[in-house]
């Protein structure tokens, strides 16, 4: 990709191997990383309207070397949800299959790897999703200010995910931080550090953390260190965060699908020269020139614009495009949503199917109501998804502290029936028996994983 600075220069992507610290962790892990998968393919020529741009067509061949077997592990805490679950023909099911064998599921989908315990997005949290038996694997797609694609939650997320406030490319933020003649942080509750604010080779000197901060804080270090006491820190001193093209590479090592989600600018767009459309091929591309077939990618969004742009230019690839659903995105103009009121959606589940989708992934809560006496059921809004034919995931369990005060935004409406952890696998069978979810994120995969064992599902 050619990207032009303010002053008309081009910026080009750096041509880099995989860094050598993951190949020597592949290598301890009995993992095989070819090194094709990660050469640096260009978009020449990008205009500044989002509807034309040249694409130089993938040179290097397909992956061809055998998926690296894997030893699962489910850890201590299915078991220990499990165990906490209320009375129930349910719970029975489950205390039957302790003696398990846990194994791979595509229904067990990783959010950003394991960031329950592990910084998201980093080597280590993908490496343990694997683990726990997760089958498809997620990378929220940002991009660099020379275009090179990351994975971050959000272009604008460096600040809470990275240790990028204790370097000297604070100093590169859009919001940097500001530090008084006393020495005292003043602005921690406005301090924002984009990826487009860095060079790809910038990002790689970052190291994840876990996603906080403290926006109260006087200094640098009280700032960055806010995990929420239901998290850890034990698991993050490595945070060795990944590009778009080495984490292809890891999850296709590791015998895992791809989910990667194009995340939402928030710089304007055409970016020196780099035009929506642009990102939204090069997301495609990356996977072409890994060799990857479109049946293992599953590309993401919450823009329907993104999706539509994936049916017209890219049809194989969007078979398995998913519109990611929550209120934020899907609430009819002055509506509050209801998910078991239609006249509060944006678009009918008809109409979303009309326009080509074939798989929708609302947020968790969407899918799930309770008849107020702690019956959880599945909801009119995914009622209607199954009824028009569209396949359906979900997210993200795992994502909310203990659930005795219901759960928060999560479990929305659903107070009456979640006043444990336990109940957390009441929530799961309703998506996968009743709702008839294909697959579930969650930020700690070993949950689902065990579930769909147990189950039977593959």
């Amino acid at each position: 990709m050619t990207i032009l600075n303010n002053s008309g220069t081009s910026l080009k992507p750096l041509n880099s191997a995989i860094p050598s610290k993951l190949i020597s962790k592949i290598r301890h892990q009995s993992l095989n990383i070819p090194l094709a998968v990660i050469s640096t393919f260009f978009l020449l020529g990008c205009n500044e309207d989002d509807s034309s741009s040249t694409v130089v067509p993938p040179t290097l061949p397909p992956k061809t070397e055998p998926t690296q077997s894997q030893a699962f592990t489910y850890g201590v805490r299915p078991f220990y949800l499990v165990n906490d679950m209320d009375e129930s023909p349910l719970k029975d099911e489950l205390l039957s299959c302790k003696a398990q064998t846990p194994s791979k599921t595509d229904f067990s989908i990783a959010h950003r790897g394991a960031p329950l315990q592990f910084p998201e997005h980093t080597y280590d949290s993908y490496v343990a999703s694997a683990q726990m038996g997760a089958g498809i694997l997620e990378c929220d797609v940002a991009f660099t200010n020379d275009g090179e694609l990351v994975c971050r939650h959000a272009q604008n997320d460096l600040h809470t995910t990275t240790n990028i406030v204790a370097t000297p490319l604070a100093n590169q933020c859009s919001v940097p931080p500001i530090i008084d003649v006393n020495g005292t942080l003043t602005n921690a509750a406005d301090i924002e550090c984009r990826t487009s604010d860095i060079s790809v080779r910038d990002f790689k000197s970052l190291k994840g953390k876990m996603d906080a901060a403290n926006p109260k804080a006087s200094n640098i270090s009280a700032y960055m260190n806010a995990t929420a006491p239901w998290r850890t820190d034990l698991y993050s001193q490595n945070g060795e965060v990944l590009t778009l093209k080495e984490h292809i590479a890891l999850a296709t090592s590791l015998g895992m699908k791809h989910t990667p989600e194009l995340k939402a600018p928030v710089v304007a767009m055409p970016f020196n020269g780099y035009s929506l459309d642009a990102y939204r091929q090069q997301l495609i591309d990356t996977y072409k020139v890994a060799g990857v077939p479109a049946s293992d990618v599953y590309p993401q969004s919450f823009n329907l614009e993104d999706i539509d742009y994936w049916l017209n230019n890219e049809p194989q690839y969007a078979t398995n495009a998913v519109y990611l659903i929550d209120d934020s995105n899907e609430t009819a103009a002055g509506k509050i949503f209801d998910k078991n009121d239609p006249t509060t959606w944006k678009h009918s589940l008809a109409d979303i199917k009309a326009r080509g989708v074939n798989i929708i992934a609302p947020a968790s809560w969407l899918l799930v109501t309770s008849d107020g006496n702690g019956k959880l059921l599945p909801s009119a809004y995914a009622l209607q998804a199954k009824a028009n034919g569209l396949d359906i995931i979900t997210w993200s369990l795992e994502r909310s502290g203990p659930l005795k005060n219901g759960g928060g935004w999560y479990y929305s409406g659903l107070g009456d029936a979640i006043n444990n952890d336990g109940d957390i696998m009441n929530v799961i069978d309703v998506l996968a028996q009743e709702v008839g979810v294909k697959g579930i994120f969650s930020d700690w995969p070993a949950t689902v994983s065990y579930y769909a064992n147990c189950k039977g599902f593959k």
